[in-house]
C-alpha cells in the first residue's frame, strides 16, 4: 500500500512502539510529525532514511495548550493530519492506597486526555477531507488488569471507550477509529519494570523470561515492528470497516 501525501503524526514517537510505527508509516510513503522527550535527532535521521519529510513537535501531552499548538504547526506545516496515532503515555506501579496523587493526575492527563485533545483538533480537517484514521495505542491493560497499576489501567480502559464512542461519531464518514492493545512490548517502560525486579533481587537473566511467563503465553514480546504492520493495515483500505475496535496483539494473554 502507499501513503504517499498522507501527513502522520505520532505521539511519543522517538523511541519505542511510536518510532516503529513511524518508520512503518514512513516507509509506505507518509510524512511523519515526531512527538516525545527522546533522542530526537536519531528518530528523525531513521525518518529521514525512508526518504520523507519529517518533523517534530516537543509538545508535553500533560499541557492541553502545548497539545494545541502542536496540532496548530501540523496545519501550518504539513496541511494538517491524515493519520493520528496516540501513542504517547507514562507508568507508575503502586498499590491504590499508596498511589501518589500526582502520578495519578500525570498518567490520566498523558495516557487518556491528550487522546481526546489531538482526536478533537484533528477530527474537522478530517472531515473536510472525508478521510482520516486514528489509531489509539491503549494496552492489553485496556482490556484487563493487573494489581498495582491502577492509573494506567484505568486510562487504557478509558482509551477504548473513547475509541468506541470516537468510531461511533465518525461512523458514516471515511474517518475509522480503532485501538491497539499490546502486550509485553519491550520499551523502556516494561525495561523499568524488569529492572525493578532485578533490584529487588531477581536473577538478571530471568527478569525478562519470568515476566513473559507470568502473562504472555508465547513467551515473546511484541515487537514495535509488528505494531507498525497492524496500523499500516488499519490505514489501509481493506480495514474501512473495522471500526472501534480494540485489538490485541499480545501472544495470547487475554486469551487465557
Amino acid at each position: 500500500m502507499t501513503l504517499n501525501g498522507k501527513t502522520a503524526l505520532i505521539t511519543g514517537s522517538t523511541s519505542g512502539i511510536g518510532l516503529g510505527i513511524a518508520q512503518s508509516l514512513a516507509k509506505a510513503g507518509a510524512r511523519i510529525i515526531l512527538n516525545g522527550f527522546g533522542d530526537v535527532e536519531a528518530a528523525k535521521d531513521a525518518i529521514d532514511a525512508c526518504g520523507v519529510r519529517a518533523g517534530y513537535h516537543g509538545a508535553d501531552l500533560s499541557d492541553a495548550g502545548q497539545i494545541e499548538e502542536m496540532m496548530r504547526y501540523a496545519e501550518r506545516e504539513f496541511g494538517g493530519v491524515d493519520i493520528l496515532i496516540n501513542n504517547a503515555g507514562i507508568q507508575h506501579v503502586s498499590p491504590i492506597e499508596h498511589f501518589p496523587v500526582e502520578k495519578w493526575n500525570a498518567i490520566l492527563a498523558i495516557n487518556l486526555s491528550s487522546v481526546f485533545h489531538t482526536t478533537r483538533l484533528a477530527l474537522p480537517s478530517m472531515r473536510a477531507r472525508n478521510w482520516g484514521r486514528i489509531i489509539n495505542i491503549a494496552s492489553v491493560h485496556g482490556l484487563v488488569a493487573s494489581k498495582d497499576k491502577a492509573a494506567y489501567v484505568a486510562a487504557k480502559h478509558g482509551v477504548v471507550g473513547f475509541t468506541k464512542t470516537t468510531a461511533l461519531e465518525t461512523a458514516q464518514t471515511g474517518i475509522t477509529c480503532n485501538a491497539l492493545c499490546p502486550g509485553w512490548v519491550l520499551t523502556p517502560l516494561v525495561q523499568q519494570q524488569i529492572d525493578k525486579r532485578i533490584a529487588e533481587g531477581a536473577d538478571p537473566s530471568d527478569a525478562r523470561e519470568t515476566l513473559l511467563a507470568e502473562k504472555q503465553p508465547s513467551r515473546a514480546f511484541v515487537t514495535p515492528e509488528q505494531l507498525g504492520e497492524l496500523t499500516l493495515f488499519l490505514c489501509s483500505e481493506g480495514a474501512a470497516q473495522v471500526r472501534g475496535a480494540a485489538w490485541n496483539m499480545d501472544g495470547g494473554w487475554v486469551a487465557q
